[in-house]
């Protein structure tokens, strides 16, 4: 029997499940984080279909569940899968606005455990981010803790910080298993991180014959994490990212140390 034999619940719309799965999947394949389950994330999301055992999966991911926790209770949201949740961690919106300062501080230590990851240096300069607008985004934690806090406790470099950071871009073309996608890449310069407009970059959007985004079309939005297309996306949701992409990027540049 397969796996996508296996998952017998019925089929169900687009949800935040599985959202979560599409950003989680390609780092889990990576075996950056989460557990041994990469070929089971990808079958529940070819196949469309969500039940318990795919949250249960995606709660073995030591970063990413903890910070969906921290943004449903802040916003009094029950199912940390919320799709308003997933949204805002992954690409961000109005609910990152509603975590107080206490919370967060408190996240760092007591859900994230990086008072014990880090050096005193390094934990300090994260907490002095906290009332500089730190909030909880995929990519502030990308751009603001300098190692990798899944399976690999390794420094952060420009490329990993580039792949890891959920990317967005325009189908230009479409050859074979990939996208052609006008895009932005991260660069290093004078001590401050930036994004370069107008670069081109291709995606991976097929594995086989199988793919997260079904029939792209040019000139469609979508985002990718570390090279691999996730969804396509609005125009309101591409605003978003950038937006706060950028306020993740500002409060890094506050305190820029990295390996080149």
């Amino acid at each position: 029997m397969s796996l996508i034999d296996s998952i017998k619940q019925p089929r169900l719309q687009h949800n935040g499940l599985l959202t979560c799965a599409r950003y989680a999947f390609m780092p889990n394949k990576l075996q950056y984080c989460g557990g041994p389950n990469n070929e089971e994330l990808f079958a529940y999301n070819v196949e469309h279909i969500s039940d318990p055992g795919l949250s249960a999966l995606l709660k073995e991911f030591q970063t990413l569940y903890p910070y969906l926790k921290l943004i449903a209770e802040a916003n009094k949201i029950k199912d940390c899968f919320d799709e308003r949740v997933v949204e805002a961690y992954w690409i961000g919106n109005e609910l990152l606005d509603n975590i107080s300062m206490k919370r967060l501080y408190a996240h760092f230590i007591d859900n994230l455990q990086l008072k014990k990851k880090l050096t005193p240096r390094e934990f300090n300069l994260l907490v002095g981010k906290i009332p500089r607008g730190a909030i909880p985004h995929h990519c502030f934690h990308v751009l603001n803790v300098y190692f990798r806090t899944g399976h690999l406790a390794v420094p952060h470099t420009i490329n990993s910080m580039d792949s890891c950071r959920i990317g967005w871009g325009k189908v230009k073309s479409i050859e074979g298993d990939y996208l052609n996608i006008e895009t932005q890449t991260l660069s290093h310069s004078n001590n401050k991180l930036m994004l370069k407009e107008n670069a081109e970059k291709k995606v991976l959007f097929k594995l086989l014959n199988k793919s997260f985004i079904k029939t792209p079309q040019l000139d469609n939005l979508i985002t990718y994490h570390w090279d691999w297309a996730c969804e396509i996306i609005t125009s309101q949701q591409a605003y978003n990212l950038k937006k706060y992409t950028q306020a993740c990027l500002d409060i890094a540049n506050g305190t820029m140390e990295l390996n080149q």
